[in-house]
């Protein structure tokens, strides 16, 4: 018989799906509960709906933001979704248990002209300048997220039809349609990529380093870190931010609320439904802007 964490760490990853990240996130989570209850010699199998009760309160006490927390509290309440269903516990002492209220984030999005003064802003004389602009075009183009846009595979691209399957949370695949601003951008990157040296493993990525190698998630936080501040962007912008901005433009122009949630893979509607909350915001800011009673 497997170990309890071993059978979970099955549970997360073969029957709910889940990616190698979001596996690794839920285990620290857990951790942190196993480390709280061994101080009081307690096991996670006998700890009460009191005692848990206790363990939230101290990640609050000791600073934790509340989106963290509420993020902790879900990786605890899946343990225990787990252990009544593999029967290890009759009772789930998770479900009296409330999580923090974190308000409407609302992230930030980039105009238009920003988003072009980030593509003028890159050197194209520079040997990785067309990577980084099929990157910018494919990220803001397709509203993928960096860990889809790391592992785009040129077999899974399909240039003539106009689209590429992405493969998103919990490697599920969705086909996602290229712009043909994307398109050209990443043909002519394929004319550079094609003089690199690319090492073996990475033969089927289509972004690569210098080095042709596979490109990490910091890499590209690099790229859009460094592209912003030579277009004097003074927002907070990451990859993800392109993504946002991709959603929000498609909302403002009249785009429907379900075909987003297929394009972003959103697995629920409410996920995609955030962005109806940014476009009140721009609509309210529009009133306060050019309004004559908020002129005077």
């Amino acid at each position: 018989m497997l170990p309890l964490a071993d059978e979970y760490h099955l549970y997360l990853k073969l029957e709910k799906g889940l990616s190698t990240n979001s596996v690794d996130a839920y285990e620290r989570d857990l951790n942190k509960l196993v480390a709280f209850l061994a101080d009081a010699d307690i096991t996670p199998l006998d700890a009460s709906t009191a005692v848990l009760r206790d363990f939230v309160i101290e990640i609050a006490n000791v600073g934790i933001h509340p989106r963290s927390q509420a993020r902790i509290l879900s990786g605890i309440k899946s343990y225990y979704h787990f252990l009544v269903y593999k029967n290890k516990i009759d009772n789930d002492p998770t479900e009296l248990l409330e999580s923090p209220k974190i308000g409407l984030y609302l992230p930030e999005v980039l105009t238009v002209e920003e988003i072009d003064a980030i593509v003028q802003a890159i050197d194209l004389s520079k040997p990785l300048g067309q990577r980084n602009k099929a990157i910018i075009e494919t990220l803001y183009g397709s509203g993928l997220r960096v860990s889809e846009l790391i592992g785009l595979q040129l077999s899974r691209i399909y240039i003539d039809e106009g689209y590429m399957l992405v493969e998103g949370k919990g490697s599920k695949q969705r086909l996602v349609p290229l712009s043909p601003t994307s398109i050209t951008q990443i043909k002519n990157w394929l004319i550079d990529r094609n003089l690199l040296q690319v090492k073996k493993g990475s033969e089927d990525f289509l972004f690569l380093n210098q080095r042709g190698a596979k490109l990490t998630r910091a890499m590209i936080f690099e790229i859009v870190k460094n592209l912003t501040e030579l277009a004097g962007i003074r927002k907070k912008v990451s990859p993800h931010t392109f993504r946002h901005s991709f959603a929000t433009h498609l909302l403002e122009n009249g785009a429907n609320l379900r075909a987003i949630q297929q394009l972003l893979g959103h697995e629920s509607i409410t996920t995609t439904e955030l962005y109806t909350h940014i476009d009140v915001k721009m609509l309210r800011n529009t009133i306060m802007e050019f309004h004559p009673l908020n002129k005077k």
